[in-house]
């Protein structure tokens, strides 16, 4: 028990200690932010786009606007 209360003395009690804790959440935050985007990437790639396919802001954009002179 002795062990546990000095790692956390020292973690927490000096300045070394402080500066392991930032640099490994610093680095726990760094791998899990690759994994995310590797994880996003693969599964929100790039495609060509297919005839299904819808298109907000697009130039085939349907539908009425805020703008009277739009609406024709």
């Amino acid at each position: 028990m002795d062990q546990i209360a000095g790692a956390l003395n020292w973690l927490f009690g000096t300045r070394e200690g402080v500066f392991v804790l930032l640099g490994a959440g610093l680095l726990i935050s760094l791998v899990v932010a690759l994994v995310l985007e590797r994880r996003g990437r693969k599964t929100y790639y790039n495609h060509a786009k297919s005839a299904d396919d819808i298109e907000l802001f697009g130039e085939d954009e349907e539908g009425w606007s805020d703008f009277e002179d739009d609406n024709v």
